[in-house]
């Protein structure tokens, strides 16, 4: 694992200043942001290309960032006021704000997971996950959990909680668990997915195509930073960071050169995990308004209520209004 000090050598790399230009000069320094990241997520390489960069200095606001193990620690730090912003799933944060809470979502991707099963699986549908061992990341409120459930329920009338056997836990131990035949499939984030798929492991099903079955249509951006918000200097931070957010990802899908300084974090073995990656992160980019990513998540949250109730969705049977953070 890389120590943090690692984790933005980048900047120093000499790299920043050929992407300067037309940034301008730096803004009036801002209080601190700080971020939960994910040990193993690929929020790491926009926050180096950030840094890299030269975004942050640019916009006065520093990053600092916590590394945390997992979702679960990462939403009990947001919850707890370790952090000032997580990146977590639209579903979590659309029930955190049902129940009264003053945060916003920013979409940060749109590449999704899928369940992973090995090269010779038996499994092909869904419901042959029936008496199956399944890993799943994230946790039992993972959004792709509750979103396949709800798939499994209303494609199979299969209770999956219960007539599948699920392991929660870290994906990089569920995908080495799938890996050595302890787990029978593993719902697994887009980043695993691509290294398995490398490896000759089968998609059995995306968390995208469950969402096309809920209504879906366009790509939708299920993963995204939450951020509290408070008072006028906390909405500053908010938008400052959602201007850097967009330029670096604007940079990422254009400059080759920026990902060639980026693949040490990539942890990329061999050119075909590399590209997979590379194309992928690309790929799930935000690219739709913010009126288009919310009237999809008011569709598919809708039937998630309606299929799951309050199991689901939390006591919030509708989308919650100022949900998206718009820059206002």
């Amino acid at each position: 694992m890389m120590k943090r000090r690692q984790f933005f050598a980048l900047a120093g790399a000499g790299l920043g200043a050929s992407f300067l230009g037309g940034i301008g000069t730096a803004q009036a320094q801002l209080p601190p942001l700080r971020l939960g990241v994910l040990s193993f997520g690929t929020v790491e390489w926009e926050l180096a290309a950030i840094r890299a960069l030269g975004l942050d200095k640019a916009a006065g606001l520093a990053i600092d960032p916590l590394k945390l193990a997992s979702n679960d620690a990462s939403r009990i730090a947001f919850l707890g006021d370790a952090v000032d912003s997580i990146v977590s799933d639209l579903l979590w944060a659309a029930r955190m704000r049902g129940e009264g809470r003053d945060i916003v979502f920013l979409p940060f991707s749109a590449s999704e997971g899928a369940v992973m099963r090995a090269p010779n699986s038996t499994i092909a549908t869904v419901a042959d996950l029936a008496g199956k061992r399944i890993g799943v990341a994230g946790g039992a409120l993972d959004k792709s959990w509750i979103m396949l459930q709800a798939y499994a329920q209303h494609q199979a009338g299969l209770d999956l909680a219960k007539a599948a056997m699920p392991v929660f836990g870290a994906p990089p131990l569920l995908s080495m668990k799938l890996e050595q035949g302890e787990l029978d499939a593993a719902l697994l984030y887009w980043n695993f997915c691509a290294r398995l798929e490398a490896k000759g492991y089968k998609r059995l099903i995306g968390a995208d195509e469950v969402a096309r079955s809920f209504g879906v249509e366009g790509p939708l951006s299920f993963v995204g930073y939450v951020f509290k918000r408070g008072d006028a200097q906390a909405d500053e931070k908010i938008s400052a960071f959602a201007r850097i957010s967009r330029q670096a990802k604007q940079a990422l899908a254009s400059q080759e050169a920026l990902w060639t300084q980026l693949r040490p974090l990539m942890q990329a073995d061999d050119e075909a995990t590399y590209g997979v990656l590379k194309r992928t992160f690309i790929a799930g980019i935000p690219s739709r308004s913010v009126e288009e990513e919310r009237a999809d998540a008011a569709k598919l949250y809708a039937m998630l209520a309606k299929l799951g109730g309050e199991k689901l969705v939390g006591k919030t049977a509708a989308l919650p209004e100022g949900l998206y953070w718009t820059g206002r």
